[in-house]
């Protein structure tokens, strides 16, 4: 009888207690003297090595996940398992010659028990308490200036308003639109681009392959003018500051300026939007995209083609950008 035991480094021990340590990550097996190596030809024993080995190769995983670091196999292929013990030869480690995934541990303070993580689980749970920890962070930091607003009444609209308007969507998201102000649907819901206008802007989110949940949503004034009349210069220089700061904490990859009031007030320019859209901007260095206010396109079904366009150039810059922080 003859067994190959692994601790750590692979060990054949042969019937008569000789031990030899592997070398050269190569398999090397023998078989006992007498009637077992007289009568074995050389393809038989082969044979029996390739078993052992898809045993161990087979079972090495499994072993490994619960913790056991030891395995012992017979001759049968029959395989148990048993603890590590407490004293392990001194030899110098060597790399096994069976090729395993590496298994992260957590070892309890006392040393009592192993916690395995497997190996296509762990590098994904930590990647998602960083990003997490960073989401909630910026959301953290969006709902203190939302609460500040709430007790806003810098200018007349604090007064008329049925609800604040903040902003919405992802606190991480790569893109990121700004309107001119609530209508009379967001003022109801509280939450910016919900009527028609904002059924036609999630159209456009999701027509360049995104969701309405990866981006983010906002106005430069947070609360509706009365009769959905245009902002005035005093509220937008009052509101402003909101803006910014919304834009500091979620830093985008690229903004998209919707409509004439935004493009103008985040650009400072009188330009008008057909002047500007088309081309990328920069808005304190974030590239920015002018396009036509969803509003405007239910007035002017014509002009979603020059939309597409716009948004098609957001897109290919969003890609462009993935493609390089993937070889980063």
């Amino acid at each position: 009888m003859h067994k190959l035991v692994l601790i750590k480094h692979v060990l054949v021990e042969t019937g008569n207690g000789e031990k030899k340590l592997l070398e050269n990550n190569t398999l090397v097996a023998w078989c006992l003297r007498g009637r077992e190596s007289n009568h074995m030809h050389m393809d038989e024993i082969k044979r029996e090595l390739a078993s052992i080995i898809s045993a161990v190769k087979a079972r090495i995983d499994l072993e490994e996940r619960f913790g056991v670091d030891t395995i012992t196999l017979s001759k049968s292929n029959k395989v148990t398992s048993r603890p590590l013990p407490n004293v392990v030869p001194q030899i110098k480690p060597i790399e096994a010659a069976v090729v395993r995934k590496p298994v992260k541990e957590q070892i309890s303070a006392s040393g009592a028990g192993t916690n395995v993580c497997p190996p296509d689980d762990s590098t994904k749970i930590s990647g998602d308490l960083t990003f997490m920890s960073e989401k909630e962070r910026k959301r953290k930091l969006l709902e203190e200036i939302r609460n500040e607003m709430l007790a806003c009444h810098k200018c007349p609209l604090g007064k008329t308003r049925t609800n604040l308007v903040f902003g919405v969507g992802n606190p991480l998201a790569r893109l990121m639109f700004v309107g001119e102000a609530p209508g009379r649907d967001e003022d109801l819901q509280g939450e910016p681009f919900v009527g028609r206008a904002g059924q036609l802007l999630t159209k456009i989110i999701e027509a360049i392959g995104m969701k309405r949940s990866d981006v983010y949503i906002a106005n430069v004034l947070k609360c509706r003018p009365p009769g959905n009349r245009n902002p005035l210069p005093e509220e937008i220089v009052l509101c402003m500051p909101y803006l910014i700061k919304q834009i500091e904490i979620i830093q985008p990859k690229v903004l998209c300026a919707l409509g004439t009031f935004a493009a103008q007030t985040l650009l400072n320019t009188k330009a008008p939007v057909g002047t500007l859209r088309g081309r990328f901007h920069e808005y304190k260095g974030i590239p920015m995209m002018v396009t036509f206010h969803p509003a405007y396109l239910l007035r002017n079904p014509n002009d979603k083609v020059k939309v597409w366009d716009d948004m098609k150039k957001v897109r290919d810059f969003l890609g462009e950008l993935s493609g390089k922080d993937s070889k980063i």
